[in-house]
């Protein structure tokens, strides 16, 4: 009987890792989503891949620090897998990094925009509404105009729990004009984080000529839910979908 060789696909993040099994024809399943402070968190992760075969293989794109990615690498080889590390790249497909330094770009917005790169909507901008709020701009022709990072509106807050110990850092309640204190910085923050993002979307129409495909992920994008001047697409999974066909094209 022919063995199937299984190839893995895991996008570690700052606060879960997304897993989902690519098959042949570089589609990708299901995804596992799992919490970095989920009870036994390995454990569940290696009842998920079942027993490992010789041949079965694993991709990972991690942003997560330099110890929990150590931890996972050694579990998932103990586990009998083998393990490829996923970097930022200058160039992949028709996909063209502006940074200087690609090394400098997180590999999980490399892999949105190469899964980006590959659909017919384009322009782009890309928002990842995650730990931190991270924002691309991709040409139709697969030119990487820059970007920008900000804090999500709870690193605001806590930014201002620390410098301010006298307000009131109760959560609140984001609106458009608040009537107490921990409303009024629940809607500044909140605020803050949407003018980022529409502000790009206008320089971004500026800069093309037309307005760019908004594409959101990470776990904060209901956060965008009320953008203004373009029509919001939610794809939660867009870096390991990027993954899936960054594998695939190993393969070819």
């Amino acid at each position: 009987m022919k063995t199937v060789r299984k190839r893995w696909l895991i996008d570690l993040g700052n606060s879960r890792l997304k897993c989902a099994l690519l098959d042949a024809q570089g589609r990708r399943g299901e995804i596992l989503a799992i919490g970095h402070d989920q009870p036994n968190a390995l454990p569940m992760l290696m009842q998920h891949f079942g027993v490992a075969g010789s041949s079965d293989e694993l991709w990972l794109a991690s942003v997560a620090s330099t110890e929990r990615t150590a931890v996972l690498v050694a579990a998932l080889e103990q586990h009998g897998l083998r393990v490829h590390r996923v970097q930022t790249q200058s160039e992949f497909g028709k996909l063209r990094i502006a940074y200087a330094e690609p090394a400098n770009l997180g590999v999980d917005r490399f892999l949105a925009m190469v899964a980006a790169s590959e659909r017919d909507d384009g322009p782009w901008l890309l928002v990842s509404a995650g730990s931190a709020l991270t924002i691309d701009l991709l040409a139709e022709d697969g030119r990487h105009l820059g970007g920008s990072i900000a804090p999500m509106p709870a690193r605001m807050r806590a930014a201002l729990a620390a410098g301010f110990k006298q307000l009131d850092l109760a959560e609140g309640q984001a609106t458009d004009f608040a009537a107490d204190t921990a409303d009024a910085i629940a809607s500044g923050c909140r605020g803050a984080a949407l003018g980022l993002v529409e502000r790009s979307l206008r320089k971004a129409r500026e800069r093309l000529g037309t307005i760019p495909t908004l594409l959101v992920g990470g776990g904060g994008a209901t956060l965008l839910a009320d953008v203004e001047y373009a029509p919001v697409m939610h794809l939660p999974a867009l870096v390991v979908d990027g993954l899936a066909i960054y594998v695939h094209a190993q393969e070819r």
